[in-house]
């Protein structure tokens, strides 16, 4: 690890909040640096686009932006930025934001409560633990490369309609677990999934980063591997957890004030894009767990209207390729993902529903 890698580290774990806060250091990132700050982002033409937000003391977040964007002197886009940065900047005229989606948000033991309050949801960790599926944390030194998570990580994104992505949901992050940590499934002593979570530090929290499983895992095992986590960050005094982002979710109302461009867009992605990500899925599966609530996740741009070509970045950022070969690739991937399940008879994206 570089000086400069440990020192956004240290950065992070001291004054990490936005829910991404860790993600700065995935590969790919570039990191500006001062003195109590430190700022992620990739390049894509005239445009920066941050991860998430600022890594600051909250009463220096001003002064960050403030010094970030004249250096920068382009576009800057925070995406995936939270209420923190929203509030600095809702009244400044020169930012325009929309709402990219919500993600949903526990204390550990109201998660705890709401699972053993639910019948359906006990039933699925009972069938979990009936096929013998079994859940332990993992130290950093046993997960690192272990060639099982390599193999249940690439049966997973098999899956996948979209092509691999990066930036802010980096899936190969086996290679550094300094700080996160990892909470495996086993069935007869064969690792079947894992889920990663990812420190928030000034809000004692985590993040589920990753919640994979092989495609005939029993049912239930991603549940069982949920709970099991959050009940380990529960008996050490964690106080929030969120499962991340639900993409266009329907759970906080979106900018009225979007232009219409940006709308006719949304519109056409939440009809069509179900072939690439399934989003209402998603959302049906963190929202069984009774959120205590969902906050609002944001896109905020230094312009006065956010255009087309900073969704462009945005979408460039997390492909690393032109967003229309990635459609192309992505349409192909989930035709053929298509054909497999009416072969099985039978689509996996839909069993957590059951």
């Amino acid at each position: 690890m570089t000086s400069e890698f440990q020192s956004a580290r240290h950065r992070i774990l001291q004054d990490g909040w936005n829910t991404t806060c860790y993600q700065i250091l995935n590969p790919g990132i570039r990191r500006w640096h001062r003195s109590n700050s430190v700022v992620g982002y990739v390049e894509i033409g005239r445009r920066r686009i941050v991860a998430g937000a600022p890594v600051c003391p909250k009463h220096e977040l001003k002064q960050t932006l403030l010094e970030f964007e004249r250096e920068s002197g382009e576009v800057i886009c925070y995406f995936g930025a939270e209420d923190r940065l929203f509030q600095q900047v809702a009244e400044t005229s020169h930012y325009s934001f929309t709402v990219l989606g919500a993600q949903p948000v526990w204390k550990p033991q109201s998660w705890c409560a709401a699972v053993q309050q639910d019948s359906s949801l006990r039933a699925q960790l009972n069938r979990a633990r009936n096929k013998g599926v079994q859940v332990k944390e993992w130290d950093a030194l046993t997960a690192t490369e272990h060639p099982a998570l390599r193999a249940i990580l690439a049966s997973w994104l098999q899956t996948r309609g979209l092509p691999e992505m990066h930036f802010l949901v980096e899936p190969d992050t086996l290679g550094f677990l300094l700080d996160r940590r990892m909470f495996i499934a086993t069935q007869e002593d064969r690792p079947i999934g894992f889920v990663t979570l990812c420190p928030i530090p000034t809000r004692k929290g985590w993040l589920t980063e990753q919640f994979v499983r092989i495609p005939d895992a029993p049912n239930g095992t991603v549940e069982l591997m949920l709970h099991t986590a959050v009940e380990q960050i529960a008996s050490e005094g964690a106080e929030m957890m969120t499962m991340g982002m639900v993409p266009l979710s329907q759970k906080t109302p979106r900018n009225p004030t979007d232009p219409a461009w940006l709308k006719i867009t949304v519109n056409w992605v939440r009809q069509h894009g179900r072939r690439f990500y399934n989003f209402d899925g998603l959302q049906y599966f963190k929202d069984k767990f009774h959120p205590d609530h969902w906050d609002p996740i944001y896109v905020i741009t230094t312009e006065r209207q956010i255009q087309p070509k900073t969704l462009y970045a945005i979408t460039k950022a997390f492909t690393r390729k032109s967003p229309l070969l990635s459609i192309v690739q992505g349409s192909w991937r989930a035709l053929k993902q298509e054909a497999r399940w009416l072969m099985l008879g039978s689509n996996p994206l839909e069993r957590h529903r059951h």
